[in-house]
């Protein structure tokens, strides 16, 4: 008995111990701009298992030198397989490698992140020739080659809740037949009285055409059910029939109801033909009149055994069309939410869930505040700040081709949007000469440049900026509202404008919130009190 115990222990360790392992390692953690460090990713697979190892041109904000070939290890009965990427960043800060997809016999696995760290290049300007500032390149993939991808799942989502809902009802069409007549007067009626309100006579004004196809629908079915000349008589005719035949009949319809349905036959009279105009209210209480006396006299009317039989089965097959309807409307959007559901964690398990927040979802103030933050050197004169996400470059075109004659460029550097829960924007501008900028007409400048983007009803204050590292500017600070396409309603926003100005250069920054949010301005007040600055080139 014990042999077999142990014998199952070592073959639960030996399962466990050929288990498919990934692991990440980098050669260093902190490198020169430019630099090459190297990122290796170790599989303990078996002899038969396929790995797919990850391939493109930037991992994460880093770019990829070279792609190395794999390395195979033979250890007892599993292979150690080793693949190695150069990897290098021509910004100096902090840099995350995120978590990487290894494919292994097509099952997902993910390696560890591993932070890197880019230091400047201390230049000795008095042995080595400067030369301009060359182009940066985007520091983070774009999701642009990815959003087509989530446009056709969506639509093949709505395509698959469409095509489920036509299924199940042709399926249905077997069981209980919609017919297109109506299987009584009094169904009829309500189909018809329903319909008139969807015409919406009232709201355009033809209150003479509504009260003559409500009173008509009325008599049409008086006609059919009690067989009385309701469409050709007078309404006191047509009163003096009723009463007559709810007497034969032996129907049990209360004098009160009658004497409301009379006043409504009078109310329309005087709107046909003497021109009357009811108040709304009025017309909704004749509307309700009509509505409650029809279905008083339906079930007044005198019926035989035959007649209830149908009349049951009918409202049986009614229920039952319902029924089936409600069943298609909520299979086909339950197909639809569960192919939702998938699809997005799909998604967030291939791309990562922080790439679905960088890119489409958006971060909440909290977790920007919470997360790794990045040191980094923006633009020229460079502006040195530390962020939650590194900046991406956002020139206009237009604008770069038709600088003013003695600026040298102007670069502009965003992440998020006017209406995000925070969002930055930083340009900087090089003069081609010893021009400073003046701070009153830079702010001026910004702040039309916050209405062109979108914002209204703009608050403006104005101080001095002064940090922790004794670095000073102008600032202007305040309030606007942005129109919410996604809840289309006005959004009350929070700003701050920072201006910096030097010889020959500028740097600019735009800090927006939502207001009365806390970790904003905690975010804000980090932000700021780590602002460096760079001298203009001469």
């Amino acid at each position: 008995m014990k042999k077999k115990i142990y014998l199952y222990i070592i073959m639960l360790f030996g399962f466990f111990g050929f288990s498919q392992k990934i692991t990440t390692s980098i050669d260093s953690s902190q490198i020169k701009i430019g630099s090459q460090f190297n990122l290796t990713i170790k599989a303990s697979v078996n002899a038969k298992d396929k790995v797919v190892f990850p391939e493109g041109k930037f991992f994460g904000a880093l770019e990829i030198l070279e792609s190395y070939p794999i390395d195979t290890i033979k250890n007892n009965s599993q292979y150690e397989l080793i693949k190695k990427y150069g990897l290098t960043q021509f910004d100096s800060g902090k840099y995350l490698i995120p978590k990487l997809l290894v494919k292994i016999n097509n099952k997902p696995f993910r390696t560890d992140s591993l932070s890197i760290v880019v230091n400047n290049v201390k230049v000795d300007t008095t042995k080595q020739q400067m030369y301009d500032i060359k182009d940066i390149i985007a520091t983070e993939e774009e999701p642009s080659s990815e959003w087509w991808k989530l446009l056709v799942l969506l639509a093949l989502i709505i395509a698959s809740g469409f095509a489920s809902y036509f299924i199940i009802k042709k399926l249905q069409k077997g069981k209980v037949k919609e017919e297109e007549f109506f299987a009584s007067p009094i169904e009829k009626a309500i189909a018809y009285l329903q319909n008139l309100d969807k015409k919406q006579l009232i709201q355009k004004g033809d209150v003479k055409e509504y009260y003559s196809e409500m009173t008509d629908i009325a008599r049409t079915y008086i006609e059919e059910s009690i067989h009385i000349p309701a469409m050709e008589s007078t309404s006191s005719e047509l009163l003096d029939s009723l009463k007559k035949a709810i007497s034969e009949k032996k129907m049990f319809v209360n004098r009160e109801e009658l004497d409301k349905f009379r006043q409504v036959l009078e109310n329309a009279d005087l709107v046909k033909f003497a021109k009357s105009k009811p108040l709304q209210f009025e017309i909704e209480k004749d509307k309700s009149i009509i509505d409650k006396f029809l279905l008083i006299v339906d079930k007044a009317l005198p019926r035989t055994e035959e007649q209830a039989e149908a009349l049951f089965a009918e409202e049986v097959r009614r229920k039952e069309l319902k029924k089936q309807k409600f069943i298609r409307t909520a299979v086909s959007v339950g197909i639809a939410v569960v192919l939702f559901v998938i699809s997005v964690g799909i998604f967030a398990y291939t791309f990562g869930l922080d790439y679905l927040k960088d890119n489409y979802i958006g971060h909440t103030t909290e977790e920007l505040l919470e997360k790794e933050w990045v040191t980094s050197e923006y633009g020229e004169p460079a502006i040195i700040i530390e962020t939650p996400k590194v900046l991406k470059r956002n020139n206009d075109e237009k604008i770069q081709n038709n600088l003013p004659e003695n600026i040298k460029s102007n670069n502009r550097f965003v992440y998020g949007s006017l209406i995000d829960n925070f969002s930055i924007v930083l340009i900087t501008t090089a003069f081609k000469d010893t021009t400073k900028l003046d701070l009153e007409v830079a702010l001026d400048t910004d702040l039309k440049e916050l209405e062109r983007l979108g914002a209204k009803n703009i608050i403006v204050k104005t101080a001095d900026f002064e940090n922790v590292k004794g670095l000073s500017g102008k600032k202007a600070y305040g309030s606007f509202t942005a129109f919410n396409e996604i809840t289309k309603e006005d959004q009350k926003m929070s700003y701050e404008i920072v201006v910096f100005a030097q010889a020959g250069g500028a740097q600019e920054f735009f800090l927006i919130y939502k207001e009365d949010d806390e970790h904003a301005k905690q975010i804000i007040e980090k932000i700021q009190n780590s602002i460096e600055l760079r001298k203009a080139k001469k």
